[in-house]
């Protein structure tokens, strides 16, 4: 049946109902585009003369530690409507919490929460995301150092937080090359001697569909492995590398900036967390890049085995789908994650901050795993 055949076929007032709902969707998205952006001062900024010196070490009070010894280390879900378990193994979705007015304990508790359950997700958080960027440092600040990033842009005169943007002129940290997917797992700034630990992300504006963000939980990931692979695995470290990060962005096709000389450190394949105890696989596709002492093919053999195990362990992985006012809470020790850029022909904004505090250097799991050797 011809296309003209099957348009006899529809009622002509269903046709203009049609046309007139696509020019009232065209009229409103102008209208949306000629608004002034409420977010216009937490927009990506690259200073070129700032620099900052290398990161030293610090000792890391793990605020999950003190949750432990509450008498109820899950209180501040006592206001909760909701609690839902994403999947069986990670993620949690809580409804009814307000995350601006939890104090020290609540805070604490929440971090105990993200590193039981990997990644945990707060809707209606609209007071916590228009409370400002003086308030996301003080409140990334009780979960650790906050990180700076040494390429990304960030808020004029807020370094600590960093942004990730894309719009229909823009693709800063969205940055479409010949992959045939923008499926990327990565741990936040992996090379760095303390990565970060319980990190805090949200949109300021988002894309009516798409755009999502999935994580994998790297606990389940490395349990999914033989035992006897996984004994050999805690026998081995791995560098993890910021320098091409840093010449991307020399490159242009980033900010142009870097604030900090790159680094590189040996860190641990299988780390285990300070606070649970639970034993994870610590490599990552993005920062990882040998594995120490070995030769160059066994070593990819072996990186290539676990990236494309992470990579296709669906049963491992939780997708979390954004609404206004929504704020992740994760940890970068156990769990990894990616973007997802679907929605590049709509040209519409995808605008989110990230607050990074740092936590410990990564603790071996097997015991006298030596990382200075």
């Amino acid at each position: 049946m011809s296309t003209q055949t099957i348009t006899q076929f529809i009622p002509q007032s269903l046709t203009l109902r049609s046309s007139q709902q696509n020019n009232d969707q065209d009229q409103q998205s102008q209208s949306r585009q000629d608004e002034p952006y409420r977010y216009a001062h937490l927009l990506p900024a690259f200073p070129r003369d700032e620099h900052f010196p290398p990161l030293t070490p610090f000792e890391h009070i793990d605020p999950a530690a003190r949750a432990l010894a509450h008498p109820n280390p899950r209180a501040f879900l006592d206001s909760a409507t909701s609690v839902v378990q994403l999947t069986p193994n990670l993620g949690t979705e809580v409804r009814g919490v307000n995350l601006a007015a939890l104090g020290s304990d609540g805070r604490d508790q929440v971090a105990l929460e993200v590193a039981r359950r990997g990644v945990v997700v707060f809707r209606d958080q609209q007071e916590f995301i228009n409370s400002g960027p003086d308030f996301y440092l003080q409140w990334g600040s009780h979960f650790g150092r906050l990180h700076v990033h040494p390429t990304s842009g960030h808020p004029e005169g807020y370094p600590e937080i960093h942004l990730v943007y894309r719009d229909a002129n823009s693709t800063f940290n969205f940055e479409l090359n010949d992959s045939i997917t923008t499926t990327y797992w990565h741990s936040d700034v992996s090379y760095e001697l303390q990565p970060p630990g319980v990190t805090t992300f949200f949109l300021l504006s988002q894309p009516n569909v798409g755009g999502d963000t999935l994580f994998t939980s790297q606990v389940s990931t490395l349990k999914k492995l033989s035992p006897q692979f996984v004994a050999f695995l805690k026998t081995l470290k791995a560098v993890h590398s910021g320098v091409e990060q840093a010449e991307f962005s020399r490159s242009g096709k980033r900010g142009g900036v870097v604030r900090r000389e790159p680094v590189e450190h040996i860190h641990p394949v299988v780390r285990r967390h300070p606070v649970t105890g639970e034993e994870a696989l610590y490599v990552n596709r993005q920062f990882t890049r040998r594995i120490v002492g070995l030769k160059r093919e066994e070593s990819e053999a072996i990186l290539r085995l676990l990236y494309d195990h992470i990579d296709k362990s669906g049963d491992n992985q939780a997708r979390v789908k954004w609404s206004p006012n929504t704020v992740v809470l994760w940890d970068n020790r156990i769990t990894a994650h990616s973007a997802i850029v679907d929605y590049g022909d709509s040209k519409e904004r995808r605008h989110g901050a990230r607050i990074t505090p740092q936590a410990e250097r990564p603790i071996p799991a097997l015991d006298g795993l030596d990382l200075n050797a």
